[in-house]
């Protein structure tokens, strides 16, 4: 049998769906609020760290153009250090032609070498190329071609041995001499000195205060 809905239970139905309509209003309002809430959270929390991170990198911009700044002071210090080293580099050079120079007609006379001139830096151009004599120690039958090195090595004995042979090239007016060779140095490394003596070559040493022919006194020097 069919029931009737009276007066009362429509009341009561509509009741009920309002409590719920109103049950489900205030739950979307919470929730409504509570997203709200986390976007502002979120929004003050990407704000603040969008906020350090433009900081950092103005920190980092900053600490490169310190950075930047050193290499470029380190440079100019680089370059100072080399032009100075340079400059004492070249003073060095002609501190040891000038101990050597006044020694060298003493020095060669003794080995039976006629020689009475000395010339410091000989310089010619020939054709490309060009060639340089520290110290030419000659007279009109006899001529001693010097390299003088602060620190004389193997590499410096083998370029003098090419010198020797292209001399006579550069300065025809020599060409009926008796060409020598000698390489010196205030300091000689290991087997240098050797070395030169073997292809023939006077090795100009500091002995005490002065310097000396640092080969036998029976060396038999070679001749181009």
């Amino acid at each position: 049998m069919r029931q009737t809905k009276t007066i009362d239970d429509i009341w009561k139905l509509f009741q009920e769906t309002n409590r719920l309509f109103q049950e489900s209003k205030e739950k979307s309002e919470k929730d409504f609020e509570e997203t709200r809430r986390i976007m502002r959270e979120n929004r003050a929390e990407t704000e603040r760290m969008f906020q350090e991170t433009e900081r950092r990198f103005q920190e980092t911009d900053r600490e490169f153009k310190e950075v930047a700044q050193g290499f470029k002071e380190t440079e100019r210090v680089v370059k100072e250090v080399s032009r100075q080293i340079g400059q004492l580099g070249s003073r060095w050079g002609e501190f040891v032609e000038g101990l050597i120079a006044p020694a060298c007609i003493d020095m060669f006379t003794k080995r039976g070498i006629p020689v009475d001139e000395v010339y410091p830096r000989i310089r010619k151009k020939l054709g490309g190329q060009h060639m340089e004599i520290d110290l030419l120690v000659a007279n009109t039958v006899a001529a001693v071609l010097v390299e003088v090195k602060s620190n004389l090595k193997v590499e410096d004995v083998s370029n003098h041995l090419e010198r020797l042979s292209q001399f006579k090239s550069f300065f025809p007016r020599y060409a009926d001499c008796t060409i020598y060779g000698a390489v010196a140095g205030i300091v000689i490394d290991a087997d240098a000195d050797l070395f030169a003596m073997n292809k023939g070559l006077f090795v100009i040493a500091q002995s005490g205060e002065t310097v000396d022919i640092a080969n036998d006194p029976n060396f038999v020097p070679r001749t181009w």
